[in-house]
């Protein structure tokens, strides 16, 4: 494929990437002011049904405890629509894919002590530059290091390992964790797929537009009981790479 015809496909994923965004802004805040009326009358009435002395209201104080833990969930939900409605517009500048992942792990260093898991760090240090917007694409990598992070609850290693690669620059990320079947693999990325009690199937589909939109690609390889490796691939622009290997 000739550098046009790349360049006409990348601008053609940013547009989708863009109208995913502008739906799901549009969507979150259609949602978001009645489900915060629903909320409110249902704080109300809880307050009320607590302090009544009729075993048979109170009895009803279930009911909508109920309502409440599913006002929560939506509310989860509709929060990570806007997180993704706040992506664009993306404005790639040139950056270190080092940097953004340095970021990252340091921002879940005590979260993975915590769990038990050690973060192993192989950042090739000559590793040139790529395009990227800084704010969508520590999103994205926030994802995949939650996710990794969340799949070793016992413990493990998560290690990350930036590479060059023939055409650009690559990221890896290998964890101990348990791992996936093949019918989680083949789905992941669908909206709105989840394995996860309370998740909204939204951060994976979201971590891949992201990389998408920076001209990349991700992929992903699994064992159930033995971890997960997620590859990141991504382009550098032509003059940067004529410098490094010149």
């Amino acid at each position: 494929m000739d550098e046009h015809h790349a360049e006409e496909d990348l601008n053609r994923l940013r547009k989708q990437y863009n109208e995913l965004a502008e739906l799901a802004g549009s969507l979150a805040h259609e949602i978001k002011n009645p489900l915060s009326v629903i909320r409110m009358n249902m704080d109300l009435l809880a307050e009320d049904l607590g302090d009544s002395k009729h075993p048979e209201l109170r009895r009803n104080l279930r009911k909508v405890e109920i309502v409440q833990n599913q006002c929560t969930r939506l509310e989860n939900l509709l929060n990570d629509f806007l997180k993704l409605a706040k992506l664009n517009p993306m404005e790639l500048t040139a950056g270190s894919l080092n940097q953004q992942v340095e970021a990252v792990l340091d921002f879940y260093e005590a979260d993975a002590k915590q769990r038990g898991v050690e973060l192993i760090r192989y950042l090739d240090p000559e590793l040139p530059s790529m395009m990227l917007d800084k704010y969508s694409f520590q999103s994205a990598l926030v994802n995949l290091v939650k996710n990794a992070l969340e799949a070793m609850p016992d413990g493990g290693q998560l290690m990350v390992r930036t590479r060059p690669t023939l055409e650009g620059i690559a990221l890896d990320l290998i964890d101990t964790g348990c791992g996936m079947d093949d019918t989680t693999v083949m789905n992941m990325f669908g909206v709105f797929y989840t394995t996860k009690d309370g998740g909204s199937g939204l951060g994976l589909p979201t971590a891949k537009k992201i990389i998408e939109a920076h001209g990349g690609r991700i992929t992903v390889q699994s064992a159930v009981g033995r971890g997960t490796q997620f590859t990141l691939d991504f382009p550098t622009p032509k003059r940067i790479r004529q410098n490094v290997q010149a």
